[in-house]
C-alpha cells in the first residue's frame, strides 16, 4: 500500500496504531499532521486539489514541497534517499 507521495505505508510501524490505515484511509490527516501545526498533509492536499490518485501523476514528480517537507529525524542525504526511492515506486506503480 503506497501513500500518495510514495511511501510504503505496509512497513510503517505507526500505519495501524497512529496512522489507522495509511492516507487515504485518513483523507490526509495523518498522525504527524498535529505536530507540524496542520490539519492535512500538504501533499495529500495538493494531490486533492489537483484532482489526481497520487503525486506520480504530477508533472513536477519531485516537487519543492517534497524537498521542504523533511523529516527532522533525517539527515540531508537520508532525506534525499528517501525522495529518490519514492519517486521509484511512484513510477513502478504506474506501469
Amino acid at each position: 500500500m503506497l501513500s500518495v507521495c510514495g511511501i510504503d505505508c505496509g512497513m510503517c510501524p505507526s500505519l495501524f496504531k497512529e496512522c489507522h490505515g495509511g492516507c487515504q484511509a485518513v483523507a490526509g490527516k495523518v498522525y504527524w499532521t498535529k505536530q507540524v501545526g496542520v490539519t492535512v498533509c500538504q501533499l495529500y492536499q495538493c494531490v486533492t486539489d489537483k484532482k489526481i490518485s497520487d503525486c506520480g501523476a504530477c508533472e513536477k514528480l519531485p516537487c519543492e514541497m517534497w524537498f521542504s517537507l523533511k523529516d527532522p529525524s533525517l539527515t540531508d542525504e537520508e532525506h534525499r534517499v528517501s525522495i529518490k526511492d519514492r519517486v521509484v515506486r511512484l513510477k513502478s506503480a504506474r506501469k
